[in-house]
């Protein structure tokens, strides 16, 4: 799998858990599950990071997803 696979799906994982996060502490509950998905999304952007020969730059965030878009395409 690219690493490029791994930094979409990290970042749109890390998305989807904000209102999760932010919902949890707005109910003043631990925010258990939310916090797992932080750290499953935190562990899959920097695999993409280490395994991408000279990282990414935030410049490139966008090219990269269109590219993992069009590869489904």
């Amino acid at each position: 799998m690219s690493p490029d696979y791994y930094l979409v799906l990290g970042i749109l994982i890390a998305g989807f858990s904000i209102p999760s996060v932010l919902s949890a502490i707005s109910d003043r509950r631990a925010p258990r599950a939310s916090a797992i998905t932080v750290l499953i999304a935190g562990g899959l952007i920097v695999l993409a990071l280490q395994t991408q020969p000279g990282g990414y730059t935030l410049q490139e965030i966008p090219d990269v997803f269109v590219r993992v878009i069009a590869s489904f395409i």
